[in-house]
C-alpha cells in the first residue's frame, strides 16, 4: 500500500512531501531512500513495491526545492538559507517518526547520487541507530576541488544573488557527464542505457529544472562534510558501496573506490564495494535492475543475519 502524507521541514516555510510504501505482511525492516539531485521520490515506485513484496517497510522524501517539496515554482533547485543543515534534519526527522512506529526492526537507509553524500553525512551524525547503509552512485572529489567549487558560489552570489541559476555552475558540476556517450542521443544518455527510463526522465518537469547558486553550494558542503568526517560512522555499521563502471559521477569506478578506500582506512568493520559493468548512473533504473535489486536485497539480508 502507498500512501503520500506531509510534514513541516528545518526551514521553517516549506511543506516536506513524503511517501509509504507499506507491505501487507508483517514489516520485516525499514528501508529510508534519500533521492538525488533533480529527481523525486516517486521515481523509486518500482523498487519501493519489489521491497515491499519481500515485506520491507519503504520510506522516502521529496527533498527541499524538489518534486512537490516547493512553496512555488520559482523554489526548485533552491534549498534554504542553512541549505546542508534542513536537508540532513529533514532526513532525520522521517527516521524519527518512522522509527517510533517501528522500533523494533532493522533500520537502513539508502542514499543515490546527491542523496548518498547525504546519506554519507547523515550517517556520520546519526549512524547509531541505523543497521546498515547504501551510498549508490556516489563519488569522491578533492578538498581542492570542492574548495574552488564553494569559492565560484560565493563569487557568484555577491552579484547574482543565491537565487540565480548559473549555467558555469551548471557545467562544472556536469558539464561532461555524457562526454563518454557521444555522439549521444540525448543530453542524459549518462543516467541509464535504458532509453525508455532516459526519456521520461526528460520528459518530466520535475526533472527539468536548473539548480540555483544555493543549491550548488549546499551540494558541496554536503560532499565536504562528508569526505572531512567519515571518522564519525560507526565502525560496527554495514556499508555497501554500489555503482555503475559507466558512471561518470563516480569517475568510472575510480571516484568510489577512493571512498572505499576511505572508509576503510577509518576501519569501517563491515565495507563492501559493488561495480557493476557498462552500468551508468542509476542503477536502479538500468536495463540490469532486476540483479540490482536482488543484490540490495541479499545485502540486507545478510546484514539482519549477521546482527
Amino acid at each position: 500500500m502507498k500512501n503520500y502524507f506531509t510534514y513541516p521541514s528545518k526551514d521553517n516555510q516549506t511543506n516536506i512531501h513524503a511517501i509509504e510504501w507499506k507491505p501487507s505482511c508483517q514489516v520485516k525492516a525499514v528501508v529510508q531512500i534519500i533521492h538525488g539531485m533533480v529527481e523525486f521520490m516517486d521515481r523509486y515506485d518500482r523498487f519501493a513495491n519489489f521491497l515491499t513484496d519481500h515485506g520491507y517497510y519503504v520510506i522516502g522524501h521529496d527533498q527541499l526545492g524538489h518534486g512537490q517539496s516547493v512553496k512555488d515554482e520559482n523554489a526548485y533547485g533552491y534549498f534554504a538559507k542553512n541549505g546542508n543543515e534542513c536537508l540532513i534534519e529533514d532526513i532525520h526527522t522521517l527516521q524519527a517518526m518512522t522509527q517510533v512506529r517501528f522500533p523494533d526492526v532493522p533500520y537502513f537507509i539508502l542514499g543515490h547520487s546527491m542523496g548518498s553524500f547525504l546519506c554519507q553525512e547523515y550517517i556520520e551524525k546519526y549512524g547509531e541507530n541505523l543497521s546498515g547503509a547504501i551510498l549508490m552512485g556516489t563519488g569522491y572529489y578533492s578538498p581542492a576541488t570542492l574548495k574552488s567549487a564553494k569559492a565560484l558560489c560565493l563569487s557568484i552570489a555577491q552579484t547574482k544573488g543565491w537565487e540565480y541559476r548559473s549555467q558555469v555552475l551548471g557545467r562544472v558540476v556536469l558539464g561532461s557527464a555524457n562526454k563518454k556517450f557521444e555522439p549521444a542521443r540525448t543530453k542524459n544518455d549518462w543516467l541509464s542505457k535504458d532509453e525508455g527510463i532516459v526519456d521520461a526522465y526528460n520528459a518530466h518537469p520535475w526533472n527539468n529544472f536548473d539548480f540555483t547558486v544555493n543549491g550548488y553550494y549546499t551540494l558541496f558542503e554536503a560532499i565536504e562534510y562528508a569526505h572531512r568526517h567519515s571518522d564519525d560512522i560507526p565502525k560496527d555499521l554495514p556499508i555497501l558501496l554500489m555503482s555503475g563502471k559507466d558512471d561518470p559521477i563516480g569517475n568510472f569506478g575510480l571516484g568510489v573506490k577512493r571512498v572505499y578506500d576511505l572508509l576503510k582506512k577509518e576501519n569501517i568493520q563491515n565495507v563492501q564495494f559493488k561495480l557493476y559493468d557498462k552500468d551508468r548512473h542509476e542503477l536502479l533504473n538500468e536495463t540490469n535492475y532486476v540483479q540490482i535489486q536482488n543484490d540490495i536485497l541479499h545485502w540486507f539480508e545478510d546484514c539482519m543475519e549477521e546482527s
